[in-house]
């Protein structure tokens, strides 16, 4: 074994490299999956051809799934019943570890792995229920099992794990052994290129050296999966690279438990790596594949979010019904008043349409059958900004009672319904794994991968005139037979898509709006150019026009699938058709704003705030915010803090 790296070794490395914003694009450019080896739904609904076929008849788990996924729900559904207690939970801010342990042995650790390393075996369908089913017990414990399971040790090393990594973790990983992921930085978020900590090669072994933020489970986890920067040297090609780390090697210190205004019983904390020795085979893939591990470890691994909105829009129905029903305002229950009852049918089409998006997702991603990139982002894009307007629409549902808490309203004798922690808990989606901005920019360049394929290098101001004038002949051929197909379409059929009954006509909706969102895409490319990379507000709303789409999709094919089975078919076209009625108005809207915008006038305003022009508006308050620096120091070296790591036996 090698000597240990002293510190002036391992500090030239330290330091957040300093990148130019192309080059940072190049970096996450290099870490996409460059080909579709598959077909995808999504991707054709944005080129305007909207493949009904790919997603209808609706696909269905095979029956030996079905029932083993519906026997391990049964038992955690006891168990969530008997065991959790989510007040106590939000009330210490901590999950109790006889709860944890309880987990463990029931095998919700090993949810998603295969039978052979000790694990449960469920499919992504199933997967998500059951987070959903926990997560309504308490938020806290689907992060948890989600973070453990979707983006830690498990996920990565089932898809780019060598068979002896497989059988080191996996059965650790499926009964006993908590996992997290750390790839967030002090000072680097979405931004990888600016990764700073490292992975220096010594040896048959790596020395890591760096500090990393918000790492979930990372308080109470055995494992972890970090990603650290090689340094480029003889036989080591270098980059952003993935490793499994022993969370009680010498050197880690887990400095901060982090609190957050939701989600309190979370294990989220602050990491410090010193010199951290990690062996050679513990490396997951080639140095320089770590980011491409993650985002596509995220592809399938994003759908646990949507499953933890679909619980809250289920639970907000019900609260919502049994509160309305109850509460009398002006002669009559307040559900009976239109203002009131506009909220309701929102909560209640909306939840159709994410379980719908969810199953939907998920079940394409079980047959792997088509690539779903494209898919898992939209639901988790989707579902994580409507499950917020549906706990904020609870809110208000409840009025002074949603604002005040669980606690406060047993204090005085009322049903302890939590729905201003909801509200609370439900905001970080919308952030992590992808901010809703994050997740315009990743969806917005699968989405115009064909156009790039083509036509890239015109707009490529680094491409020489030859490479320029290929691309032109290139993009001449593709635009001619592409284009002419955007005009007419089966969505101007009246007879398209009958089998649909009543929501037909919300299909053929989708498909002319699929070949208008296509043409609307080229126009801005053709205007913009090599600019509309920096149109992040209109590609915002290309995309989120995409997910209107695709939800309208995604819930007259479930929709007609309970038609087929009898399971509440006529209720679940009424939903259906009420979901896609309501979001075809914001489509309409998103429509109009792609060219009826403030957006340079926002520009302008953004200059003159960050000019300082308008401090004299900020004048007349205090500022209670306490001293400090905005971003804290995260240089490496030895920790001089207390370690708060705690891992649950």
């Amino acid at each position: 074994m090698s000597a240990p790296l002293d510190k002036t070794q391992s500090q030239p490395h330290s330091q957040p490299p300093k990148v130019s914003e192309r080059e940072a694009r190049q970096v996450a450019e290099a870490a996409r999956e460059q080909d579709w080896r598959k077909p995808s739904f999504a991707k054709e609904l944005f080129l305007g051809r909207f493949r009904l076929d790919l997603i209808h008849p609706h696909p269905t788990p095979p029956e030996e799934d079905t029932r083993r996924g519906e026997a391990f729900l049964a038992k955690l559904r006891d168990f969530c019943e008997t065991k959790i207690d989510g007040a106590l939970i939000e009330r210490e801010a901590r999950i109790p570890d006889e709860v944890i342990n309880g987990l463990k042995e029931l095998g919700a650790l090993g949810m998603k792995i295969d039978t052979k390393y000790g694990g449960l075996g469920l499919t992504q369908v199933y997967y998500n229920k059951a987070l959903a089913l926990a997560g309504s017990a308490s938020p806290a414990i689907g992060v948890l099992l989600s973070a453990h399971q979707s983006i830690g040790v498990p996920q990565p090393l089932k898809m780019f794990g060598t068979p002896e990594q497989k059988e080191r973790f996996l059965p650790r990983c499926a009964r006993t052994d908590i996992s997290a992921f750390l790839l967030t930085e002090p000072d680097v978020g979405s931004d990888p290129a600016r990764l700073a900590t490292t992975a220096v090669p010594d040896g048959d072994s790596y020395v890591l050296d760096g500090v990393k933020l918000w790492t979930t489970n990372g308080v109470v986890a055995d494992l972890l999966v970090v990603m650290a920067r090689v340094p480029k040297s003889e036989g080591h090609k270098g980059g952003i690279t993935a490793f499994v780390v022993e969370a009680g090697s010498e050197g880690i210190t887990v400095e901060n438990r982090n609190s957050f205004m939701g989600l309190r019983g979370i294990e989220n904390g602050l990491t410090r790596f010193h010199q951290v020795r990690v062996p050679a085979e513990n490396r997951i893939g080639p140095e320089g594949a770590g980011l491409k591990i993650a985002l596509t470890t995220l592809n399938t691994g994003r759908l646990s979010l949507p499953a933890s909105c679909v619980a809250a829009g289920k639970w907000a129905l019900k609260i919502a019904r049994e509160w309305s029903v109850a509460r009398e305002q002006w002669g009559k229950p307040i559900a009976k008043h239109e203002a009131v009852g506009t909220k309701i049918s929102f909560i209640a089409a909306t939840t159709f349409a994410l379980e719908a998006v969810l199953d939907l997702s998920s079940q394409m991603a079980d047959e792997d059958r088509n690539d779903i990139r494209i898919e898992g982002a939209l639901a988790k894009l989707f579902a994580s900004e409507m499950g917020w307007v549906i706990a904020d629409e609870l809110v208000q549902i409840r009025g002074g009672r949603g604002f005040e808490t669980a606690d406060s309203l047993a204090a005085r004798g009322e049903r302890a319904v939590p729905a201003e922690q909801i509200l609370r808990d439900l905001r970080i989606n919308r952030i992590f794994e992808g901010s809703t901005e994050i997740m315009h920019l990743l969806i917005a360049r699968e989405a115009v991968d064909a156009h790039l394929a083509v036509a890239g290098d015109i707009i490529d101001p680094d491409k020489p005139l030859s490479a320029k004038a290929k691309a032109g002949a290139r993009a001449g051929g593709f635009y001619a037979r592409w284009l002419p197909k955007l005009v007419t379409g089966p969505g101007q059929l009246p007879r398209s898509y009958s089998e649909f009954g009543d929501l037909a006509t919300h299909l053929r909706y989708v498909e002319r709006s699929s070949r208008k969102l296509a043409r609307s895409t080229f126009y801005a490319m053709s205007r913009w150019q090599g600019r509309m990379e920096t149109k992040q507000a209109f590609l915002g709303r290309i995309v989120d026009i995409g997910a209107e789409l695709f939800a309208m999709s995604a819930a007259c094919v479930r929709a007609e699938l309970l038609s087929t089975t009898g399971d509440h078919g006529r209720e679940a076209h009424q939903l259906a058709d009420a979901f896609c009625r309501q979001s075809r108005i914001r489509v309409e809207e998103l429509f109009t704003r792609l060219w009826s915008n403030t957006d340079d006038l926002d520009r302008k305003v953004v200059d003159g705030v960050l000019s300082g022009t308008y401090t004299w508006l900020e004048q007349g308050i205090v500022d209670p915010s306490g001293e400090g620096p905005w971003i804290a120091d995260a240089t490496p070296g030895p920790s001089e803090r207390t370690n708060v790591h705690r891992p649950i036996r």
